[in-house]
């Protein structure tokens, strides 16, 4: 028998063999594949265990966001759903993070939870035609006086211009508050808070010029503020109290609050026209 002829019949011999180890490895794993799949499968329920708790300990994270924006809402989007889209943002998080780079989770976890809700806030955030066109022209009478006088109507000759009551115009300003909320708090992923802006709170070197103008700019629209309606600001954005609270701070009602809060921001996106246009 010839040497090839010999190699032939030997690999059919053996072709029964190598197609038994090869249903062994399936049917019964060796001890190092074995340990393989079990660390695999270990690894991945550390991993959801990890998750999970990172979930359960920042949901406060989620309620204190949304306590923070709960007074821009208007029917039908209610606090409830602020609170599960802020909570899918943080799932999203805490599957997502990468604990090899610099930021830290509450960081993270922060910024994809506040954008949830922001996402949420700004789906439902329409306002009705006739208020808009009201609040422009509030904004153009403002800006008017303001160009002229050198500084901003009170709230009484404000009204008197639009010519509606003063109840009717604070309401017009608290219906058309989530829109400034959006535009003056600067809620993008990559631009600071109000409140951060306040407290100077900005780092990144690209960033450090136009966010340097911005504050100054805030700063100096903040000073022109009646003094009640500076108190609210600063409480509210850098101090981080609630509307509760603050109505306790000044002696008022919790819905003078609200209406002075709304005037703020209305005065606010006059003086601070270009950032907020």
């Amino acid at each position: 028998m010839s040497e090839s002829i010999q190699e032939q019949v030997e690999i059919k011999q053996d072709q029964p063999q190598q197609a038994e180890r090869v249903a062994m490895e399936f049917l019964e794993p060796q001890p190092a594949v074995a340990a393989r799949q079990a660390l695999k499968a270990y690894g991945n329920c550390i991993q959801q265990t990890k998750e999970d708790e990172l979930i359960v300990g920042y949901l406060p994270l989620v309620h204190k966001i949304v306590s923070k924006v709960v007074s821009y809402l208007r029917p039908p989007l209610s606090r409830e759903d602020l609170i599960s889209a802020g909570t899918i943002g943080l799932v999203k998080a805490a599957r997502d993070y990468d604990s090899s780079r610099d930021a830290e989770f509450k960081t993270y976890a922060y910024i994809r939870i506040r954008g949830a809700v922001i996402d949420e806030m700004r789906s439902w955030s329409f306002t009705p035609t006739s208020v808009k066109k009201q609040f422009q022209q509030a904004r153009e009478v403002s800006q008017l006086i303001l160009e002229k006088e050198g500084f901003l109507p009170s709230d009484e000759e404000l009204a008197r211009r639009l010519g509606i009551g003063l109840d009717k115009m604070y309401k017009m300003f608290e219906t058309a508050r989530a829109k400034h909320f959006l535009s003056l708090s600067r809620m993008d992923d990559d631009s600071p808070m109000l409140g951060q802006m306040l407290a100077g709170d900005y780092s990144q070197p690209e960033e450090s010029l136009e966010q340097a103008e911005l504050v100054a700019n805030l700063g100096a629209a903040i000073g022109k503020l009646p003094d009640k309606e500076r108190q609210i600001i600063v409480l509210y954005y850098h101090k981080e109290l609630t509307m509760k609270q603050i109505a306790e701070v000044l002696k008022v009602t919790e819905s003078r609050v609200s209406q002075l809060h709304a005037g703020a921001l209305f005065r606010l996106s006059v003086l601070l026209k270009e950032w907020t246009s």
